[in-house]
């Protein structure tokens, strides 16, 4: 079944300026639509390395919940276990500046109590024929909870990908279950309160590796923008450097670099050559206006999936 991947689906609309981005001005641009959802982005970013993932989630029975389903079927995306209700959708509205970065956004989130019943019909059988699990980390307790207690029942593994890492932290007790924390510098920030704005990635690596083990997380990532990422396995500790790329979007940067680590894990990788694997996927994003990588081959990775 590849990897299952739980999480909501959103609709990303995003307003770019077309002359010099004024921020209390009115600014003449361009306004596109597009699918979006951190689960829904790493489920495509994972296929686009031809990986063949599920997708739970829920979506609404409009014409683009419509669209979304077709869309990831078109990726080679399992989507036997995508329901549909009223408020299965979210929205997320961004603004960005002439760099390409978000200069401010208004999100509405979907209601994801869908897949609790989904659980109950088929949580044994997705769990138990899945290759590891990827969930967002600020669902609902009482479905994370059903989630990894059917992991363990079937020895998976399971990568938490943060959209909200201050939900996130009242969900500490189950990050330290995943196999990996992936999360940005201000969140680690956030994660291990203190604050990592200046910090360089070599000294950020080592204060990542000895926070990490006195919390009692084994895997961590923290990625840097344009100066990298730092990750720690527990043992050892280091600096992934960035790859040289001209910015134009990076929604689903973040996304895809975790895609990348997760993938990388659940197929054999190191959490190095992981780390390597998102930088590559992260990099392909952030030179273009979508939100998710485009098409690799497998053997790119070397990796060889179940």
């Amino acid at each position: 079944m590849g990897i299952a991947v739980f999480g909501s689906v959103f609709v990303d609309i995003k307003g770019y300026p077309l002359n010099q981005f004024v921020m209390d001005g009115r600014n003449a641009g361009k306004v596109i639509q597009v699918h979006g959802g951190v689960c829904r982005n790493v489920a495509e970013d994972i296929a686009n390395m031809e990986l063949r993932p599920t997708f739970v989630s829920v979506v609404d029975y409009s014409g683009t919940g419509t669209d979304v389903i077709e869309q990831l079927k078109r990726h080679k995306i399992n989507t036997d276990y995508i329901r549909r209700t009223e408020t299965g959708l979210g929205t997320w509205l961004a603004i960005f500046n002439n760099e390409g970065d978000v200069v401010a956004s208004i999100s509405q989130r979907p209601d994801l109590s869908e897949i609790g019943n989904i659980l109950d019909e088929h949580g044994d059988e997705i769990i138990s024929t899945c290759d590891s699990i990827v969930v967002e980390i600020d669902m609902t307790s009482d479905l994370l909870n059903r989630i990894f207690t059917l992991a363990d029942r079937y020895e998976k593994k399971v990568y938490a990908v943060v959209s909200n890492m201050t939900i996130a932290l009242e969900r500490r007790d189950l990050m330290k279950r995943t196999g990996c924390v992936v999360c940005n510098d201000q969140e680690a920030g956030i994660l291990f309160s203190e604050d990592y704005h200046d910090t360089e990635p070599e000294e950020l690596a080592r204060i990542i590796h000895e926070r990490a083990a006195k919390a009692g997380y084994v895997n961590v990532v923290v990625t840097m923008g344009e100066k990298g990422a730092v990750y720690t396995d527990g043992d050892t500790y280091g600096v992934i450097p960035p790859l040289r790329t001209h910015v134009v979007d990076t929604t689903g940067a973040g996304d895809a670099f975790f895609s990348g680590v997760a993938a990388g894990l659940t197929y054999g990788k190191t959490l190095e050559e992981s780390c390597r694997i998102g930088t590559r996927l992260a990099s392909a994003v952030i030179a273009s206006r979508e939100s998710v990588c485009p098409r690799f081959q497998p053997e790119e990775f070397g990796f060889e999936a179940k």
